[in-house]
């Protein structure tokens, strides 16, 4: 895949105004980050700096200085004399993501205070992806179950976990992206994500908790079978 071609920019000129006056690759990055989270940017994509940087209106050095921001974080990947890729993960790379979503986003719930909890952003995250469901739009379903997990993770009230969590689903949407069935991986889900919402909004903390580690668990599993059998690369027993 390639994008650099004209409209093959994942609409990256209507985020130009985003930069404001006092672009820097940091906000470049961000932006990136959030396209390929959202499924703008498949795997194996290899990003033309002419194209993007033209589409948001950045140097060159800019844009490059945000590519390195993003291979760091294992989301972009250079090859010599081919240029800048969306990565490809390993079925390794999927089961150590949700390793460390189990450790953060259990950690988050379990840490809460005293409800009532803030659990708007959450309700709407639940709300857009029964929503998708309904139209049969798997891949809308899917960034609504990043959004629900993103939302979980900001009760915490930690910019630095945000930021983690940020980097860490959007490796997690390349994974999403191979797998040849979203409805059969993404379906379940849904009302898994309102069963937690719903002990949120309880203030049971406890039982959402182990419904989430629960989610998680049973997520690994599936998830890496799926991923494994798209790249046709065994995941571990």
């Amino acid at each position: 895949m390639d994008a650099s071609g004209t409209g093959t920019t994942g609409g990256l000129a209507d985020d130009r105004a985003l930069l404001g006056r006092t672009s820097t690759a940091e906000r470049v990055a961000d932006i990136l980050r959030t396209r390929i989270a959202e499924g703008f940017f498949p795997p194996g994509t290899r990003l033309s700096e002419e194209s993007i940087g033209g589409a948001l209106g950045v140097s060159r050095n800019t844009l490059r200085e945000a590519f390195r921001l993003l291979t760091h974080e294992r989301l972009l990947v250079h090859e010599l004399n081919r240029g800048v890729f969306v990565r490809v993960l390993a079925v390794d790379d999927v089961e150590d993501i949700y390793r460390t979503r189990r450790l953060v986003e259990c950690a988050v719930v379990r840490g809460l205070g005293t409800p009532p909890f803030p659990v708007d952003g959450l309700a709407s995250a639940v709300a857009e992806g029964e929503a998708a469901a309904r139209a049969g739009d798997w891949r809308t379903v899917s960034t609504a179950n990043i959004h629900f997990h993103r939302e979980l993770v900001a009760l915490a009230g930690s910019a630095r976990t945000d930021e983690l969590m940020r980097s860490v689903l959007a490796e997690l949407r390349l994974a999403f992206h191979v797998v040849d069935d979203p409805r059969t991986l993404h379906e379940p889900y849904l009302a898994r994500n309102k069963e937690i919402l719903e002990a949120l909004r309880a203030g049971e903390r406890t039982a959402a908790e182990g419904l989430l580690a629960r989610y998680l668990d049973d997520s690994i599993r599936r998830v890496a079978a799926a991923y494994a059998r798209a790249v046709d690369e065994p995941a571990e027993a």
